[in-house]
């Protein structure tokens, strides 16, 4: 029996929160976007929350942890939605959200620590004349670490591809769980060790990302009477090097419906395309609607009076609206291979899942990815509908497990496995995440 009390006044200056219900609060994350995470992750939380807001406090409590054999969840926003922060063992909780200075930004690079919040950083960037070359809709509260830890991609991907794709990290710092913790420093490569690994294998404290150069984007809503002619138009935009973009989502009839904000902007029956194209851009984008039959019913400078934020609509902000109508409705994640795939799961489906697509660049192609609303009857249809989709080709990312290999790779990743095995030799991080590791410890000798 760990004996918190002792292990408070042991930390001595470090902030510690203990009340139950705020801890239960910083066990959580998004979790509920799935009925079948929900069944699963309810009654799960941490023990005590710890707070650091330095890297020598991070190695405090990592010693802490290794002395006691306390297990540890590393934690940024919450923003997550596969349970990736919440502790299935209870333990500590180490809440990120201190250490959040920004240590430079030049010549297209920014070194933050980790819990610096993503759209606290874009705003500093632009300043100097760049931008995050990606981040997901949830980015005015995301936290850098949490986004690398748990994300994948989001706006910005229809140009730079996925988190994982070579030199979208520089480097990363990390503390050790072992015998003795330490800080040790990921570059290149070496970041993949704990790329998209949940924190299960190292506590990143300081991060170095690329920037973009900083444009001026517009917010643009394009209304279409054919879905799948604003499909076509959607790849045929991802397609135009010559037009500069940072969001193509593409939304079908009645999705729009859950967005009562826009109402004025898109009319009963329409289909749409939530875009950001460069200022400089849209002129050429508007002879490209032109080309399609759509309409454009908005068009908004980010340099002019505050409009509409479409990134505010767009990735799980998307099922975040659909949700807050109706709290029946899941989604999926799925990687669509060409647009014959989708017209078939379109009719096939018909609103029961309801297709919302965003246009990302996977080895230098661009490809609609699905973001499918689903109305939420058993797990057995879920899972019906997921076999359909692989059995036509497309692949899915499944988001109702935490399970970090169960989800978008479907594999073992050996290297993070293995740096798992030198970082955390003890299994204090994130437990019951990492498949590899728990079949690893009921090998046979």
């Amino acid at each position: 029996m760990i004996d918190y009390q002792s292990i408070t006044k042991n930390l001595g200056d470090i902030q510690v929160i203990s009340e139950d219900k705020k801890v239960k609060h910083l066990s959580q994350d998004y979790f509920h976007f799935s009925p079948i995470l929900v069944e699963k992750l309810a009654d799960k939380k941490g023990d005590l929350v710890v707070v650091p807001t330095c890297e020598e406090e991070v190695l405090k409590v990592a010693r802490m942890c290794v002395e006691n054999r306390i297990p540890i969840t590393v934690r940024g926003a919450g923003t997550g939605n596969y349970g990736q922060c919440i502790p299935l063992r209870g333990g500590i909780i180490l809440d990120m959200s201190q250490m959040r200075g920004i240590k430079r930004i030049e010549a297209g690079v920014a070194v933050v620590e980790a819990g610096v919040k993503m759209g606290i950083l874009e705003k500093e960037a632009r300043k100097k004349g760049w931008e995050l070359r990606m981040f997901p809709s949830t980015y005015k509260i995301a936290t850098l670490g949490g986004f690398i830890a748990g994300g994948s991609g989001g706006i910005g991907s229809i140009n730079y591809g996925q988190l994982r794709d070579r030199g979208n990290v520089h480097r990363v710092k990390v503390v050790t769980l072992e015998k003795e913790p330490r800080t040790i420093h990921l570059i290149g490569d070496q970041t993949q060790q704990v790329n998209h690994a949940y924190g299960t294998n190292g506590i990143m404290t300081e991060i170095e990302i690329p920037l973009a150069p900083a444009n001026n984007w517009v917010d643009i809503i394009v209304l279409f009477d054919d879905f799948m002619t604003a499909v076509k138009f959607g790849q045929e935009l991802a397609d135009s090097d010559g037009i500069v973009k940072r969001l193509i989502s593409i939304h079908a009839h009645p999705i729009p419906t859950y967005f009562p904000s826009l109402t004025s902007y898109i009319p009963e029956g329409k289909h749409c395309a939530f875009l950001l194209i460069a200022e400089n851009c849209v002129l050429p984008l508007q002879e490209l609607v032109k080309q399609w039959g759509g309409e454009i019913s908005y068009l908004h400078s980010n340099d002019e009076e505050k409009g509409v934020n479409l990134i505010e609509f767009t990735w799980n902000h998307t099922t975040l609206h659909a949700r807050n109508i109706d709290n029946n409705i899941t989604y999926l994640q799925t990687f669509f291979w060409n647009l014959e795939q989708v017209e078939k799961m379109y009719h096939h489906f018909g609103d029961e899942v309801m297709l919302h697509l965003e246009f990302l660049r996977v080895k230098g192609r661009a490809i609609p990815a699905g973001l499918q609303l689903v109305r939420y009857t058993t797990e057995d249809r879920l899972n019906e509908i997921i076999r359909y989709h692989e059995e036509n080709g497309a692949t899915i990312a499944n988001p109702h497990t935490y399970i970090l290999e169960e989800g978008g790779r479907k594999q073992i990743d050996i290297e993070q496995l293995k740096f798992k095995q030198m970082v955390d030799p003890f299994g204090l991080m994130n437990p019951g995440k990492m498949k590899a590791w728990e079949l690893s410890q009921h090998k046979s000798p």
